[in-house]
């Protein structure tokens, strides 16, 4: 959109000048050959700028006529921008450091005196992002660090903002939490996972930083990845995700018994109703059973340790107890009568639930436990723990077999199965230091992101702007978070290098536009690629 009104006018005017009077393509003199003047709104106010501009007039050489800039001038704004760095490096610090939102950002920046637009804030957080993530994937502004660190333990997860997108994949180092690289591929095999892998082993080892250790979780192209692109380097599989998807069904057996205990506890809502109005002190009494109970019922939980169930069940009873306790003390009015027939009658009907998954769930906490509880012990003296457990386990399933319980053995047999698929690589956490159980803390970064877009876009869920641009959205969120940078760090080192991070974004920007367009008019969008075609075809 056009500009409707002038800029302001400049406080201060400087001169620019060109430090290279050698040209780089021959080594003569290059003579001043003219003047620009350019004007960039800073936080300092609004500046005006005399840029001497230099070239070569050798005619043998091959950067003849061509103009050289200012070198200080790529420190203070990108090309044909109107704003400076430092105001890109405000927005970022704002928008993820304080999570700001963008009209927010945009009335923060007009107390400041800058006049801008509230898109224009957009553009401004967009070549943040853009820039951020240049300056994190250059490892080498980074080499004090991992020097200093001696090493690197890397963890590796991807996020899928959206369903039918590019899956975005991160790569962090687990001791100092930088990311490492970022990437959105549309396919996950492990050839496309090694070679992100083996591009961050090259630029460490440019760096003569080894890395002593992944973690993932147990997808099996994830491991290929790793084993081809980093051989010999212990690969820990995330215990986590382990121990959820060796006791899935067990969780399952869980879930469906907590699910038929609250459909049977129903009218909870009517007793409510009964005491509505009421301010007496036995009113109060009634709310706070019901509110109890409406609190159990509303408590879900997660997989894998999280037996929500028979958490369920505990609390209902120990409610219908105390029920039965006031009950001996004296006769109970109507509605607390009411409610303990409704808990009796729940926890009566599913009784023969309980049992099944009291005795299957014993297990995967046995293990988890076994995993946790190793302080001191070397990843061989685990898996010996752990084998024994298994052993256990085998049995007790070879035991309910023949006693005809076939559900509950095929359970345990599938914790068995998953986790001799995972057993090589459960155990290096124990021998290398530091080298973390899980990959949660990887999975937290990307909830982290996810919760703070939302809270500052108001979108309930991902937005567009993460599902395309996450690439850089995601490196710039966390790293502001880590540090807050001026603008001088922004500048890119390369600009051809940030043009093709651009034209990488535009594409999948357009690959989300064709799908909008094909939505809202699928036969116009139709037509105009049959047209397309038939043009293409008569180039032919």
């Amino acid at each position: 959109m056009a500009r409707k009104t002038r800029r302001p006018a400049a406080t201060a005017q400087t001169k620019l000048d060109t430090v290279t009077t050698a040209c780089p393509g021959c080594g003569r003199t290059m003579s001043i050959d003219y003047y620009n003047r350019r004007t960039l709104t800073t936080l300092q106010g609004v500046l005006r700028f005399r840029v001497q501009i230099r070239r070569c007039h050798h005619l043998g050489c091959p950067l003849y006529r061509r103009p050289f800039r200012p070198e200080a001038e790529g420190r203070l704004a990108l090309p044909h921008h109107e704003f400076g760095l430092d105001v890109l490096a405000l927005v970022g610090a704002l928008r993820y450091a304080e999570h700001r939102s963008i009209p927010q950002i945009h009335q923060a920046l007009r107390g400041r005196g800058l006049v801008l637009a509230e898109r224009t804030v957009s553009n401004l957080l967009d070549r943040y992002d853009e820039l951020r993530a240049l300056s994190v994937a250059d490892l080498t502004r980074r080499k004090d660090l991992f020097r200093q660190q001696g090493r690197v333990l890397l963890a590796i997860d991807g996020l899928a903002p959206d369903v039918g997108h590019e899956v975005l994949w991160v790569i962090r180092d687990c001791l100092s939490g930088e990311i490492l690289l970022a990437r959105s591929l549309l396919s996950s095999t492990q050839d496309d996972l090694a070679k992100l892998l083996a591009e961050v082993k090259g630029a460490l080892d440019e760096l003569q930083v080894p890395v002593q250790g992944v973690v993932s979780d147990g997808q099996q192209s994830i491991r290929n990845a790793v084993a081809k692109a980093l051989p010999g380097v212990p690969h820990q599989l995330c215990q986590f995700h382990y121990l959820r998807e060796a006791g899935l069904g067990i969780y399952e057996l869980d879930r469906h018994a907590k699910k038929e205990l609250k459909k049977r506890v129903r009218g909870i809502r009517k007793i409510e109703r009964k005491v509505q109005g009421r301010t007496d002190p036995l009113a109060e009494v009634i709310r706070g059973y019901c509110q109890a109970v409406r609190g159990a019922l509303t408590d879900d939980g997660r997989p894998p340790l999280d037996a929500k169930g028979l958490l369920l069940h505990g609390r209902l009873s120990a409610i219908c107890a105390s029920l039965d306790r006031l009950a001996r003390r004296g006769e109970l009015p109507r509605e607390l009568k009411r409610l303990g027939q409704l808990l009796r009658q729940g926890l009566d009907e599913t009784a023969s639930l309980w049992p099944e998954v009291r005795s299957t769930f014993r297990w995967v906490h046995q293990a988890a436990r076994v995993l946790s509880h190793s302080a001191g012990l070397s990843g061989r003296q685990v898996k010996f723990r752990l084998r024994c457990l298994l052993g256990r386990m085998s049995a007790e399933a070879c035991r309910l077999s023949e006693q005809g319980q076939d559900k509950q053995a095929e359970l345990l047999e599938h914790f068995i199965k998953v986790s001799h698929s995972y057993e090589p690589g459960l155990f290096h956490c124990y021998d290398v230091k530091d080298l973390p159980r899980t990959n949660n803390d990887l999975e937290h970064v990307f909830g982290s992101v996810r919760y703070h877009e939302r809270r500052a876009s108001g979108r309930k869920v991902a937005s567009a702007g993460l599902v395309v641009r996450g690439a850089v959205r995601v490196v710039a969120a966390v790293a502001t978070r880590l540090r807050v940078v001026g603008g001088e760090e922004l500048a890119p080192a390369s600009l051809a290098q940030w043009r093709k991070q651009r034209a990488e974004l535009d594409r999948l920007r357009h690959a989300r536009v064709c799908q909008r367009r094909f939505r809202r008019d699928s036969s116009s969008y139709l037509r105009d690629l049959e047209r397309k075609y038939r043009q293409s075809s008569l180039l032919l």
